[in-house]
């Protein structure tokens, strides 16, 4: 019985959240990225893909 491989995306906050609007805020806390500096990985699936998209200005975004 072989497990289907997930993939991910590694995610890091490269940007400051100060000035940006409260959805993108809450969009970055919602990813675990608090700080300038935070790394966090998500699947890579349409809900992460989403949010990436919407404060794709403050990320940057690899492949894991």
């Amino acid at each position: 019985m072989a497990k289907a491989s997930v993939e991910t995306v590694e995610i890091k906050l490269t940007k400051s959240l100060i000035g940006s609007k409260k959805d993108q805020i809450a969009t970055a806390k919602s990813l675990g990225l608090r700080k300038i500096g935070d790394t966090t990985t998500q699947p890579d699936n349409p809900q992460t893909q989403g949010k990436i998209k919407k404060i794709s200005h403050l990320i940057t975004v690899t492949k894991a």
